[in-house]
């Protein structure tokens, strides 16, 4: 049977050379195959001394060493710093010296779990501060978008005109089956509840009235921004959220090129020209399913329920909802660019945005729909 010799253990002496130094000598290896050595012994070798001022160390005969070493002089560092004693690590080998110093560069936040909960007063005063600084960055990113929007006007802003066309592609035609299907869906459903009610009276010609109406001044406009809030809005900011974690939208700074120019404008001109498109088209494929309710369910001719529509909308309506496609899709643009550049340097906070980005669009969009009804009734 062979025998295995075992690794020589650890050694811990202390030498006084004087009543107010000590030397602490470590030998052997002090790995954690042989466990982690505690600091009960030296604090009992020293808790007695009063005199005591300073604490060396003479490591020369450790043969080896790995964390168990630097949790052991951890201790002890923050034990003697407790009691205002001076420590000398000079003679410690260089990589236990400078890992010691990294891990004194990092503040101890303790166990959050043992530390008492906030008062009410001070969780309201950090959201309070957090609120703040959030509608100045929103502000700031709002007027650094209006002055880049300016300098386009004059001719002054740089993008890349290849990179504009592409995005309004991907705005515009490459979302057209998205907004064909829930359109049409929208125009059908908003048919078949009015027919149940109409019905009853006979009136079931005025479902016409009720879409065409419905999808011109509000649903036409309100459903195709909330389909392009999480479609184009979310992608927005996961772009520019994953260009800001790269380093990219400082590349640009540092090349002299403004980030808002290059990356905000196009994306916020793309998509508010091409809302009122996609709007003016979802307007035409709502009536369209309010159609196949009417000639299927309610026995409309084809044409009768074509000429109701043509008697019940004029181009004011129309008018009103590409108005309103136009405030949306600023909105979309505007959320989704300004959540991205404010996204922090990792995944998360990429995610993070583009979920932001959704949420704030649709929020403020039923807010601004709400507004501009409240403005054109008292208005007209």
């Amino acid at each position: 049977m062979t025998s295995v010799k075992a690794p020589p253990t650890r050694e811990m002496a202390f030498d006084w050379p004087n009543p107010g130094e000590l030397i602490i000598r470590l030998a052997g290896r002090w790995t954690l195959a042989n466990g982690v050595e505690s600091t009960a012994r030296v604090r009992a070798e020293t808790d007695g001394v009063e005199a005591l001022r300073r604490v060396g160390f003479d490591a020369d005969a450790i043969t080896d060493w790995d964390t168990s070493l630097l949790a052991f002089l951890r201790g002890l560092l923050s034990h003697f710093a407790d009691r205002g004693i001076e420590t000398d690590r000079t003679s410690l080998p260089d990589g236990v010296a400078r890992l010691l110093d990294l891990a004194a560069s990092v503040p101890d936040h303790g166990n959050e779990a043992d530390m008492p909960p906030d008062q009410w007063l001070a969780r309201l005063g950090r959201a309070a501060l957090r609120e703040r600084e959030s509608i100045r960055d929103e502000v700031a990113f709002l007027g650094g978008a209006f002055s880049a929007m300016l300098r386009l006007v004059a001719g002054r802003a740089r993008f890349r005109t290849p990179d504009f066309v592409l995005i309004i592609q991907q705005c515009g035609a490459e979302a057209l089956p998205i907004v064909t299907l829930v359109s049409f869906l929208v125009g059908l459903i908003l048919a078949f509840i009015g027919a149940i009610q109409l019905k009853q009276f006979g009136a079931s010609i005025y479902v016409a009235d009720l879409v065409a109406l419905g999808m011109a001044r509000e649903m036409g406009a309100m459903m195709t921004a909330i389909i392009m809030a999480g479609r184009t809005g979310a992608s927005f900011a996961a772009q520019l959220g994953t260009m800001t974690a790269n380093e990219e939208v400082d590349a640009l700074e540092t090349m002299g090129l403004s980030p808002m120019e290059f990356l905000v404008v196009p994306r916020m001109l793309a998509l508010m020209l091409m809302m009122p498109l996609l709007c003016l088209y979802s307007d035409v494929l709502g009536i369209l399913g309010g159609s196949v309710v009417g000639v299927g369910m309610l026995d409309i001719g084809f044409v009768g329920y074509m000429d109701e529509t043509q008697r019940a909308v004029g181009i004011n309506d129309f008018g009103a909802g590409l108005i309103k496609a136009a405030v949306f899709g600023t909105i979309v643009a505007i959320s989704g660019c300004m959540r991205g550049m404010q996204c922090g340097r990792s995944a998360a906070a990429v995610g993070a945005a583009a979920t932001s980005a959704v949420v704030t669009s649709i929020v403020l969009i039923v807010v601004a729909s709400g507004v501009i009804n409240v403005l054109d009734h008292i208005l007209g």
